[in-house]
């Protein structure tokens, strides 16, 4: 077991391509690291460093960084086994992006233990993780996880109360719902937003990011162009007819073989294998250039 406020040991539960990160980037730094799954077998030899578990261990790790699938009942299911075993001696932090963490929280015996740590995808290679806390986090658990993550070369980004969609998915799907009512409209393709994206968005957000570029350029002009702009949005409530229409056809993308794009005859590894190698090219030049590593993103 850990000393009292120091975490190092951890358990990833959950072996997907999320969990693999996370369980790699503690065990990159130093943690005892284990993964806690229904088929070790799959992952035989693919985790240097890190054990391999089919069941809850008999000490407690320190920290418990819950990844399995977005089921409300699945997770409350292992949470109750966690504290079962080991009532409230381990942290858990739960990777959800999409279940309220308040809901999720609401049987466990030890809420204080419990926060939200969400990962974003390469788990291994991106900088920041959202550490959302609950009104009954206590203090001492939100410093000791934000610690473990500064050990991990990681930037937390602490939310003080939970909100769906944390931080990065509210932005993401708001700039993705204009996307796709105006590519379902005609005006725009896929393509085209995209190369907007890439070559537009951003190079100039690494330098400047969202607000400080609006600083640059005046908020007196930004603030009366979101008057004339705003008006026109797509900013319905309901789920973007030109995406459902994907989903309700199968065509969810790179493993479906075909979605935004056509990925017909593409080979899923190695597609998201180059993407994860550029990104990760990409943020080692933002490091040289002196554009890494956030400012306060871990207060108030």
């Amino acid at each position: 077991m850990d000393a009292p406020g120091a975490i190092g040991e951890v358990l990833v539960a959950g072996a997907g391509s999320i969990g693999i990160g996370v369980a790699r980037s503690f065990a990159r730094a130093g943690f005892r690291t284990a993964v806690l799954t229904r088929n070790p077998d799959r992952l035989a030899g693919r985790l240097p460093g890190v054990a391999l578990v089919a069941a809850l261990p008999e000490s407690p790790p320190g920290l418990v960084v819950e990844s399995i699938p977005e089921q409300r009942e699945l997770k409350q299911a292992l949470y109750a086994d966690i504290e079962s075993a080991w009532g409230g001696a381990a942290i858990l932090a739960t990777n959800t992006s999409s279940l309220p963490l308040e809901e999720l929280s609401a049987g466990l015996r030890f809420p204080a233990r419990f926060l939200g740590t969400h990962y974003l995808y390469p788990a291994d290679q991106m900088e920041f993780v959202e550490v959302m806390r609950t009104g009954a986090t206590a203090a001492d658990t939100l410093a000791s996880v934000t610690d473990a993550l500064r050990r991990c070369g990681k930037t937390p980004v602490v939310l003080q109360r939970p909100v769906m969609g944390a931080l990065v998915n509210r932005l993401q799907h708001a700039l993705l719902r204009e996307a796709y009512h105006l590519i379902g409209e005609g005006v725009v393709t896929p393509e085209q937003v995209d190369d907007v994206a890439r070559r537009l968005l951003a190079p100039r957000m690494c330098v400047t990011g969202l607000l400080e570029q609006k600083d640059i350029s005046g908020l007196d002009t930004h603030a009366l162009a979101q008057r004339s702009l705003l008006p026109h949005l797509h900013n319905s409530a309901e789920p973007t007819p030109y995406l459902q229409d994907l989903y309700a056809k199968g065509e969810i993308g790179l493993k479906a073989g075909r979605g935004f794009y056509d990925w017909a005859g593409a080979d899923p590894d190695r597609v998201r294998a180059r993407a994860t190698e550029k990104v990760g090219r990409i943020l080692a030049f933002m490091e040289e250039i002196g554009v890494g590593r956030g400012r306060g993103m871990d207060k108030p």
